[in-house]
């Protein structure tokens, strides 16, 4: 077989890889979006739903994960192309939990709706950062399709506003909490919440990060922010 043949077959690999991927991620996105509406409507359906796709999420990680190994395999590739290809797989494994913390949302959403205290609590802080924590990973998989490494740059600095939101709420939680000991019990499941939202944002910005490893091979899980953003932006 040619080079030119293996090498519109690696692509094709890739392509298929690509797509498997962002359909992943746009199930991902939707169980986010169904445990938001859930925390603004207590709808139960919505809850159910988390629940059950996340199954099917586990499966695909499994089935991503066995065809990058494949492509490996078959196509031995180096330098940018095996970068590529970890990184997808990281992509896949955050992906897999940011579903994982929508499947936490749905839960405590299921106890919270029981709760008679849950609508005294004002959860604006929460919506706000689950807007954010959604918006990011949509721009984080764009980032990843795209392979663009200024877009992946300033996802990393939009989560701080994520935290931002988080540690406000903590803050008014605590305040129910203390001035009315019956919202203890609903109080810590909005916290449960409040977390598992950050978490979602945080693994957006590691997909973030899969786009710098897989176009520069630098690894920058624990690079300073600003750093990262001066030096994307500058290439």
């Amino acid at each position: 077989m040619s080079n030119k043949h293996l090498s519109s077959g690696f692509e094709a690999d890739l392509h298929l890889l690509s797509t498997r991927l962002l359909e992943m991620g746009g199930l991902v996105e939707l169980q986010v979006a169904r445990g938001m509406e859930a925390l603004t409507t207590f709808d139960l359906a919505s809850v159910e739903q988390v629940i059950d796709g996340e199954h099917r999420l586990n499966a695909m990680e499994i089935e991503i994960d066995e065809e990058v190994s494949n492509i490996i395999v078959r196509r031995q590739p180096a330098a940018r192309d095996l970068r590529l290809l970890m990184a997808t797989s990281r992509c896949v494994a955050n992906l897999e939990r940011a579903g994982d913390e929508a499947r936490k949302i749905a839960k405590r959403m299921r106890r919270i709706a029981e709760n008679s205290a849950a609508r005294s609590v004002n959860t604006t802080e929460i919506k706000v950062s689950g807007e954010m924590a959604a918006d990011i990973l949509r721009r984080a998989l764009d980032a990843f399709a795209r392979m663009d490494v200024a877009a992946a740059a300033q996802i990393v600095q939009d989560d701080k506003a994520i935290d931002s939101e988080f540690r406000a709420f903590v803050r008014k939680l605590m305040t129910y909490m203390m001035q009315d000991p019956g919202t203890i019990s609903v109080g810590l499941d909005y916290l449960s919440v409040a977390k598992a939202i950050e978490r979602i944002g945080d693994h957006a910005t590691n997909i973030a990060e899969c786009v710098v490893y897989a176009v520069d091979g630098i690894d920058i899980r624990h690079a300073a922010r600003k750093q990262l953003a001066r030096d994307a932006l500058s290439s």
